[in-house]
């Protein structure tokens, strides 16, 4: 498949472009590339597609946020990978299409089928699910296409009829003198049929509102506040349509041992300064599980470990984080009277000159007893 052109390229603008820039180049282009003005030219269906695409990212302050950081990866991450087909896209921009295109002779919302409407929901994962990936059962309520008519409207043993007044065209034209005028056919509401024998179980909506259960896989590396777009799983279509897509929110329940900076984790592990002197062999948490963690002599306050490759797996495959291990040396705040004696001697060994002891009873009885 070719390479995505850049998003502001498709649009003619600069990356510093205000909205309004951007709205009046997608207006630009999809009055060029619109399906009605070039019918059967696949070319111009993909630019038309490929306008609407960039408009929806760079439109939206958070999913051109992202575009600019992560390029066409980016908005993604707000559930965002484009659209399926231009039923889609009148959908999603039925108002601007209105604006745009109503008085032009045609329009964004055609006769026939109509795609349905989209759904969100939310879900709620802990840390590590988000990391492995999981498969979840999501109960939603929607609206269905009706078993008993198949969606169409009619009662089982009959169709729509073809509008009469408008010939199936759900539009009128008035001419006065020169001027010609294209209005919403009043008999059919613009459908351009017309359900003489309604079904009884939709009430010749083509829909039945249902509680449905839906299984979501929730991809390894997602992260809090991700949107997943699932394509197909939302409200029926009408009159036969596609249905809309489920979009789901993914809240991540925090791991109190990680922190997580993109694909990168942070954790820490505490040892004494004795040690970090002498080098120790401790427990450490990894998303995998604990590990013994080996700390060489003399190991530095604030010291980090890094395990490439051992962080968060990138959504689609494409590789892992890293994992931080930061070595937290603590200081002791209170001694016994051994320890000190004993960390005296050392200071006194390497030269290091350190606050007086003291002075006390038990202090002196200490010192006379180790011979001081």
């Amino acid at each position: 498949m070719p390479a995505k052109r850049d998003y502001y390229e498709v649009l003619g603008v600069e990356r510093t472009a205000p909205a309004p820039d951007i709205k009046r180049a997608y207006r630009k282009a999809a009055m060029q590339w619109h399906p009605d003005r070039n019918p059967g030219n696949p070319e111009a269906e993909e630019r038309f597609k490929e306008a609407a695409e960039a408009f929806e990212v760079l439109s939206d302050d958070n999913k051109r946020r992202l575009y600019d950081q992560y390029g066409h990866e980016g908005p993604s991450r707000a559930g965002f990978s484009g659209f399926q087909g231009t039923d889609e896209i009148f959908s999603r921009f039925s108002d601007l299409f209105g604006d745009l295109f109503g008085n032009l002779g045609f329009g964004g919302r055609r006769d026939g089928p109509q795609r349905g409407g989209d759904l969100k929901t939310r879900v709620v994962i802990p840390f590590a699910e988000a990391v492995s990936g999981v498969e979840r059962e999501l109960t939603v309520q929607r609206r269905e296409a009706c078993d008993d008519c198949n969606g169409s409207g009619a009662a089982p043993g009959t169709r729509p009829q073809t509008c009469s007044q408008c010939g199936g065209h759900g539009q009128v034209i008035h001419r006065q003198g020169f001027f010609t005028i294209q209005t919403t056919c009043p008999r059919c509401q613009g459908q351009g049929s017309m359900i003489t024998s309604p079904c009884k179980t939709c009430s010749g909506t083509g829909a039945v509102q249902r509680e449905a259960t839906l299984k979501v896989n929730i991809p390894a590396g997602v992260d809090d506040g991700q949107t997943l777009r699932i394509p197909g799983r939302g409200m029926a279509g009408v009159k036969g349509g596609p249905p809309g897509n489920l979009y789901v929110e993914v809240a991540v329940q925090p791991d109190e041992r990680f922190q997580r900076d993109e694909y990168d984790v942070h954790s820490k592990v505490t040892i004494s300064m004795v040690q970090a002197a002498l080098g120790c062999t401790v427990k450490a948490a990894t998303l995998s599980g604990d590990i013994d963690l080996e700390l060489e002599a003399g190991t530095q306050p604030n010291h980090v470990i890094t395990r490439k490759g051992k962080g968060v797996p990138v959504i689609g495959g494409r590789g892992f984080g890293d994992h931080h291990i930061h070595v937290e040396v603590t200081v002791p705040t209170k001694l016994s009277g051994d320890q000190e004696d004993l960390l005296r001697e050392l200071a006194e060994l390497g030269g290091e000159s350190v606050a007086e002891p003291k002075k006390g009873f038990f202090s002196s009885l200490r010192r006379r007893k180790r011979g001081c």
